[in-house]
């Protein structure tokens, strides 16, 4: 073959193999970024995204003791789902896969007060060495304390055994409290009992015994001792029956209240005529005003007993009680008038205008 011809035909091959050289390594090119694009980008995308960690703890009480069962709540900042769970029987309590950054723990236990904790979590960690402590709740209540309505009515009752006239003449059956509690029966005798035998009645008692002696009142008692002891006899026995059977056998029956309650407020027109109509009108144990059946029925029936120990000669029957009972509202009227105007300014030691009420307490 021709020098020229072999030369050419070298050349020829040579440039062959040099495509093939070069067609090769672009594709290995090629190859090499289609790896990088298919696995190495992932990768780099992958470590990129921190990797979650773990939380754990334990919930006791003020001595250390682990409480079972309270209830654990894990929030983020972020506005995230938030996590529950409730501790176990050793206290502890746990969670996985939390997403690192700010975190916040609230723990409530029933009887305890509720508590809560902080922190951050790393990318990866994990941790374990959170313990809260939840002390015991306190309870705080309002307890108003207050009498029962028998030591409150018990309290006026001693108040008004203490009113006298000038210090002298018993004023109990009489209440400056226009709200003041109902007596019990025991109350109501009592009170009448005090004033029927108070040393003062028997004073009164023994000089209008005198007047009638001077007067020769009932003349059938005679006179001398004998006749003064028997018109003081019936003398005590009117108040004493009066006061027994109008201020205590019947308020008790009827349920009404034996005593005057002083308006002393208003008008004195106002205040006039409401004493005037207390001597036909009385409060009963429910509050309300109603007929005064005590006095008026009370007045009927000791003016029929007096004419039992009353001179055969001085008796007038039916005339006679009907006579005494009028007389009797009369006196209560006047009475009334009194008490409103005068017996007030009279009395030196007078209860508070409010019942006696303990103070409310706060435990």
């Amino acid at each position: 073959m021709p020098l020229a011809l072999r030369r050419s035909a070298i050349f020829m091959k040579s440039s062959d193999f040099a495509g093939r050289v070069t067609a090769s390594l672009r594709g290995l090119f090629w190859l090499v970024v289609v790896c990088q694009f298919v696995l190495v980008a992932p990768c780099q995308q992958t470590s990129d995204q921190p990797l979650p960690g773990s939380i754990a703890g334990t919930v006791v009480d003020g001595s250390g003791a682990p409480i079972t069962g309270a209830k654990v709540k894990l929030s983020r900042q972020d506005g995230s789902a938030a996590q529950e769970g409730l501790s176990s029987a050793d206290g502890a309590f746990a969670f996985d896969k939390v997403i690192p950054g700010p975190y916040r723990l609230a723990v409530q236990a029933t009887g305890f007060a509720p508590q809560t904790s902080s922190g951050i979590l790393r990318a990866g960690e994990i941790s374990s060495l959170i313990t809260i402590v939840l002390p015991v709740a306190t309870l705080n209540t309002d307890v108003e304390v207050t009498l029962p309505r028998v030591d409150i009515a018990e309290a006026e009752i001693k108040s008004e055994e203490k009113q006298r006239l000038i210090g002298l003449a018993p004023n109990f059956l009489v209440s400056y409290i226009p709200n003041a509690v109902p007596l019990t029966t025991k109350q109501k005798f009592e009170l009448s009992w005090k004033t029927a035998f108070d040393p003062f009645s028997f004073g009164i008692t023994a000089i209008i015994a005198g007047v009638q002696q001077s007067r020769n009142s009932y003349s059938g008692y005679g006179q001398g001792v004998e006749g003064y002891a028997n018109r003081f006899g019936a003398a005590y026995g009117n108040f004493f029956t009066g006061t027994m059977i109008s201020s205590a056998i019947l308020p008790a029956l009827l349920r009404q209240d034996p005593r005057y309650f002083v308006k002393g407020t208003g008008s004195k027109r106002s205040r006039f005529f409401y004493a005037v109509a207390n001597a036909f009108v009385r409060k009963g144990d429910n509050g309300r005003w109603q007929p005064d059946y005590s006095d008026i029925l009370g007045g009927l029936a000791s003016g029929g007993i007096s004419n039992l120990y009353y001179p055969a000669k001085n008796r007038d029957g039916m005339s006679l009680t009907l006579e005494n009972t009028l007389i009797g509202i009369g006196s209560n009227a006047l009475t009334n008038v009194a008490q409103e105007f005068l017996f007030r300014k009279l009395t030196p030691k007078l209860p508070h205008d409010e019942p006696p009420q303990p103070p409310a307490t706060r435990n």
